[in-house]
């Protein structure tokens, strides 16, 4: 029996202990430093503010204080709810931007040569090479003498320059492995560009599309630095309000319940993204 067919293990038979300690410091990892960080938040949204800012003790008088009053304050007034749809129209708005700009530069990245692909790559992902803040604040330079400082479109401009690359390098990757044999059937059997480009290139990049529309949806519902610095305070997302709550009013449930809140809605947006994507079985 070779070495290959020794490794080969049966669908269901469990893994290895081997397997089990290469897994085990990631899973280690995110525990800690994620899951146990959302249950902070979810334990603090429960309890009451401080007197002097961050969170009240969890047992007074020989009883546990939990209360239910950051959730009735955010559901009592419309102003957070505004500001929720705000950032999620704010959030859309850019990933379909990125798209947009993103698509035609990966596919003519993808339809490079390969010593000008990693050209292109590396000057896609150079502006990480910056501080971020640096680059933030060159756009309020840039801005300025335009008039459009601190305005919706400052912000959406930052929010969509500082997330393009995560649209692009999905795409990319996506985009270099389709056939070119499929193209040139549908081509020698009279398909044009367009067509071509709708009935193989975009269903075979829609992954890539997934994967780049979550990486930009996502991080932009929680920026809160871009709005700050370019839009002011006319323009409040909910990234800033929860850092408001968090670091001027001192309000740590009020902030813990925005946090848990935004969670929720995304996880419930991904979920019925990752639903909508799954493959359709054919009803014969």
């Amino acid at each position: 029996m070779t070495d290959d067919q020794a490794n080969r293990r049966p669908a269901g038979m469990a893994p290895r202990p081997g397997q089990w300690l290469v897994a085990l410091p990631p899973t280690a990892f995110l525990l800690v430093f994620f899951a146990g960080p959302v249950l902070l938040l979810f334990a603090a949204s429960f309890l009451a503010p401080g007197d002097f800012g961050g969170l009240a003790p969890v047992r007074q008088e020989g009883r546990w204080a939990l209360t239910l009053d950051a959730y009735g304050f955010f559901f009592s007034d419309w102003i957070y709810a505004e500001i929720f749809l705000r950032s999620f129209v704010v959030a859309a708005l850019t990933t379909v931007l990125c798209l947009v700009l993103g698509y035609p530069l990966a596919l003519a990245i993808a339809q490079s040569p390969r010593r000008r692909r990693e050209l292109l790559i590396l000057l896609v992902v150079l502006p990480f090479a910056s501080n971020f803040l640096i680059r933030t604040y060159a756009w309020i330079i840039v801005l300025g003498p335009m008039d459009l400082l601190y305005s919706p479109v400052a912000v959406i401009v930052g929010l969509v320059y500082v997330h393009l690359p995560f649209m692009i390098l999905p795409l990319c990757i996506n985009l270099e492995k389709h056939d070119p044999a499929l193209l040139e059937a549908a081509q020698d059997l009279g398909a044009g560009v367009w067509t071509r480009f709708v009935r193989i290139t975009l269903p075979l990049s829609m992954p890539g599309i997934r994967a780049g529309s979550a990486l930009v949806f996502i991080p932009v519902l929680g920026m809160f630095a871009v709005p700050e610095l370019l839009g002011g305070t006319r323009d409040i997302l909910i990234g800033n309000l929860i850092k408001e709550q968090f670091l001027d009013n001192r309000d740590w449930p009020l902030g813990s319940t925005l946090s848990v809140l935004l969670t929720v809605a995304v996880l419930l947006l991904v979920g019925i993204a990752a639903w909508a994507g799954r493959p359709r079985e054919s009803i014969s």
